[in-house]
């Protein structure tokens, strides 16, 4: 479970691509904390922050605790704009959530002990074909990552949703569609669109 993390905040009193651009010149990043049944609110926080907590690579996995007029807003982050050139972030929703609400999240993939997985020893390439999963769980339960273990798996060999033990009180979103996550494929083989295995002359 990732740590919860703490975003001071102010209101926003304008709207509009005006008033977003001149609280970005000052450092600022428009926002909005929306859900839980409750008007959205439209807030700014300062970018340092916000980059700062980017740059954990679990801030989309995490609850953030929005602080805002001496109260504080348990959030969910649903998305951050950034701009596409200099890459500074523009805008963040934030979804509120209560304790006894399930949040839909992505979690990344970690596969351990490739060293032990005989297709790999053998010159096997792991293609991953999901790096994260889609899960569903309390906001306590959201885990920094799903460890999938290769021990023992040869050359063509797939993992699929079925075969992942998720953490306690963690469930897949999409259990019945079983997804494919990751395949072992022979080195030399080259998959074409239609994925079927061909060779190459010379």
């Amino acid at each position: 479970m990732s740590d919860t993390l703490t975003l001071p905040a102010e209101t926003r009193d304008r709207a509009g691509k005006g008033a977003s651009r001149a609280l970005r010149r000052e450092g600022r990043v428009p926002a909005v904390v929306y859900g839980n049944n409750e008007a959205p609110e439209a807030i700014h926080v300062e970018e340092k922050e916000l980059r700062r907590q980017l740059g954990t690579g679990h801030f989309f996995n995490s609850i953030v605790e929005i602080e805002l007029g001496g109260k504080k807003v348990r959030t969910l982050p649903k998305d951050v704009a950034f701009h596409p050139v200099s890459e500074r972030p523009l805008h963040a929703d934030f979804l509120r959530i209560s304790k006894d609400h399930k949040v839909h999240v992505n979690v990344p993939v970690h596969f351990a002990n490739e060293a032990a997985s005989p297709g790999l020893k053998r010159g096997g390439v792991l293609n991953i074909v999901l790096h994260d999963l889609d899960v569903i769980c309390d906001p306590e339960s959201i885990p920094d990552e799903v460890t999938i273990d290769v021990t023992g798996l040869e050359i063509g060999a797939s993992i699929h949703l079925h075969d992942v033990k998720l953490p306690a009180g963690v469930s897949a979103a999409h259990a019945d569609r079983d997804d494919t996550i990751a395949t072992i494929i022979a080195p030399s083989g080259l998959k074409s669109d239609e994925g079927d295995t061909t060779k190459t002359e010379g």
